[in-house]
């Protein structure tokens, strides 16, 4: 008798869970690479055409001071899977510091990570935990070992691919007819596993190498926009056609969920993971191969100027959050992992630090957008070239509390302050003329590294002559 009210209790309980857990939203997260802030009509693009992406906004929240954790994509991506900054997980750029010639300069970078450290809980293993099914298809980028795999880390399903737009390959290996393009080729991944997972509740997270280098793009799709007028410093082609098939993609997973009749239950996130690639001559940076512009902002992709870090970040939950709306709270990459925990009802994983602050209550309009929000803070030990002599950004560390944004150089110590809400183009510098404000902000970023443990640059005593030759590689 007590084997069967233990057995019946266990039943209630399996099913008591269940229960919650088919009540739980969706949760699809779709990002961009190398997606400038105004790369999308939403977002005050006068030349490329995003339609389905500006619907989205439409139903939803547009964030207009949605920031990255890095300058380049993979330190950003460590911090959404994590939910960490990035001196906790080591990973700062891409790949090791001698892609580029730090020897010439004053300091020696800090060691970078390239995957993404075993002992982390990514956000992937937190809802699967909680019951929730697992997919991932695109660029992973945290570690090409076999134990870093996505599908080793909490995703059930998982197709990696990136590099190549067209003749791509995929891990595991996964075959397609020639000509496919690789954006068609992730969408169709994703949609699959919406209609084979549309009775459960899923986490989707669909990381598109678009519209990352080399930019390709399909025939049709660049004719269509061949003699359009130029906009706003965005002029190609090759650049808009990538940001359609971008689109489309949106279009097409909304519209598959919209069939299955799972959108009122099904929260839809999209961004970028940096700025886009362009704003240098502006910015003073040369070799950096402009392909679009991210003005107002200063600076592009590399560059932890606004350029660099500011993109579109779009919500959507009908029901939930208010169609049409505009948010100018600053959120980080930090913050995705605790908001989406938070709407989804799951609790944080255990003995595990998350760095950022959810704002679910935001999205959920339980929140004024004047509420009081924690600091923001990156730290980026080390340098980013873009050709001989030429840098995007040098080592830094930078602290944005409400309007205000303090970079430490870490060279020499420079300090710039900018008032962003007034000058979102940091045209600017108010260092000499708010010394307290600086001194305030300065102590708050170097008690934050202390606290974290942030390590840094080290002196370089054998500087070396810039080398007049290197081998070239891909600028992220």
């Amino acid at each position: 008798m007590r084997s069967f009210s233990w057995m019946l209790f266990a039943l209630l309980l399996a099913a008591t869970s269940a229960t919650h857990a088919a009540d739980r939203p969706n949760i699809v997260f779709i990002l961009a690479d190398d997606l400038g802030y105004t790369d999308l009509a939403c977002y005050g693009s006068g030349y490329y055409e995003t339609p389905n992406i500006d619907r989205l906004a439409a139903d939803g929240m547009r964030f207009t001071q949605g920031y990255t954790c890095g300058p380049n994509c993979q330190p950003t991506r460590a911090t959404l899977m994590s939910g960490q900054y990035g001196p906790r997980t080591g990973v700062y750029t891409v790949g090791s510091i001698d892609r580029f010639d730090w020897k010439s300069r004053p300091l020696r970078p800090v060691d970078n990570v390239t995957g993404l450290p075993l002992d982390k809980v990514t956000i992937a293993e937190a809802l699967k935990k909680a019951g929730y099914a697992t997919g991932m298809f695109g660029k992973w980028h945290l570690g090409s070992k076999p134990e870093e795999h996505p599908s080793r880390r909490g995703f059930d399903e998982a197709i990696a691919s990136q590099g190549q737009h067209f003749a791509f390959k995929t891990d595991p290996k996964t075959p397609y007819p020639p000509g496919t393009y690789l954006a068609d080729f992730l969408t169709f991944q994703a949609t699959n596993f919406i209609r084979r997972h549309k009775d459960q509740p899923f986490f989707l997270y669909l990381p598109h190498f678009a519209v990352h280098g080399p930019h390709e793009a399909k025939k049709d799709e660049i004719a269509h926009f061949r003699g359009k007028p130029a906009a706003g410093g965005h002029s190609s082609p090759v650049y808009a056609a990538m940001i359609s098939s971008l689109d489309k993609s949106v279009g097409r997973v909304r519209a598959t969920l919209e069939e299955l009749g799972l959108t009122d239950n099904t929260i839809v996130i999209f961004s970028s993971d940096n700025g886009g690639v362009g704003g240098y001559v502006r910015a003073g940076v040369k070799k950096a191969g402009d392909i679009t512009d991210n003005a107002p902002l200063r600076g592009g992709k590399g560059m932890l100027y606004e350029g660099g870090i500011r993109v579109p970040y779009i919500y959507s939950w009908p029901g939930h959050i208010g169609p049409g709306t505009t948010n100018a709270t600053p959120i980080n990459s930090v913050d995705l992992y605790p908001t989406l925990l938070a709407l989804a009802g799951v609790r944080e994983p255990e003995d595990y630090t998350l760095d950022g602050t959810s704002y679910a209550d935001l999205l959920l309009g339980k929140a004024s957008d004047a509420a009081p929000r924690k600091p923001l803070f990156w730290h980026f030990p080390g340098y980013l070239g873009a050709g001989q002599d030429s840098w995007r950004t040098l080592p830094v560390s930078v602290v944005r509390e409400g309007d205000w944004k303090l970079m430490e150089f870490l060279e020499d110590g420079r300090l710039e302050l900018y008032r962003l809400n007034d000058d979102v183009s940091e045209a600017h510098d108010l260092a000499k003329d708010e010394p307290e404000r600086v001194r305030e902000l300065h102590q708050m970023l170097v008690a934050w590294r202390e606290a974290i443990g942030a390590p840094m640059p080290t002196s370089n005593d054998n500087v070396q002559p810039a080398q007049t030759k290197k081998k070239r590689t891909k600028q992220d």
